[in-house]
């Protein structure tokens, strides 16, 4: 028998159906969405099945990944086959990738902990390039506040993605808004979602932050 080549994640089955509620809530009927970092492909499968309306591009860093989407995606007429995209060589070439339509949504889970700090500033950047006007950003994942206690367990998840990788760590909210903030995108909502996670709802504004006064 020729092996699944769906990979699994518990983490994906388990958020998937909160993460789609709020989507259902936030985003209109139809659309087309860009998700980067989408992994095994199981956010990927779920959304589109939910959102009829919604025709969606996914995409991951890893090579070995885009067999393991696709196939989770197998006879799903909304979802494109999934396409390379690491956000920091686009970054260094932002043609290379062919990503041309404007995105009506970008969602993006658990990536920014689990890669370097550089990563949000070359993810804002392509959404500055690729996300419609008053289209949305949706960052799903935990984070530092401020003002907000960090829960025990995001607390140990940070100290074991630093001992794993220095450069990982859970990053400060208010540092991500800074970089979203840079390339003219507004928090509309911080969603609590369940296991101490934060759906952000980013909105591109209408102008570049140097225009719009």
């Amino acid at each position: 028998m020729t092996p699944d080549p769906r990979h699994h994640s518990p983490a994906a089955d388990r958020n998937k159906a909160p993460i789609l509620a709020e989507l259902l809530r936030v985003l209109p009927a139809s659309g087309i969405a860009l998700e980067i970092a989408s992994g095994t492909g199981q956010h990927a499968a779920h959304f589109a099945t939910g959102l009829p309306g919604w025709r969606w591009q996914p995409t991951d860093a890893d090579p070995l990944a885009l067999a393991s989407i696709d196939a989770w995606c197998d006879g799903l007429d909304n979802v494109l086959p999934a396409q390379p995209l690491d956000v920091l060589a686009n970054r260094r070439h932002p043609s290379a990738h062919g990503l041309t339509t404007p995105f009506d949504a970008i969602f993006c889970a658990n990536m920014l902990h689990i890669s370097p700090w550089d990563t949000c500033t070359a993810l804002m950047q392509l959404t500055s390039r690729h996300l419609a006007v008053h289209g949305l950003l949706l960052l799903y994942g935990p984070y530092l506040e401020d003002d907000v206690p960090t829960a025990p367990g995001n607390i140990a998840f940070d100290a074991d993605l630093r001992a794993r990788d220095p450069a990982w760590g859970l990053r400060r909210l208010s540092e991500v808004l800074d970089q979203a903030r840079a390339v003219g995108l507004r928090l509309r909502e911080r969603v609590p979602m369940p296991a101490n996670n934060l759906l952000l709802v980013l909105e591109r504004r209408a102008l570049p932050p140097e225009v719009d006064a």
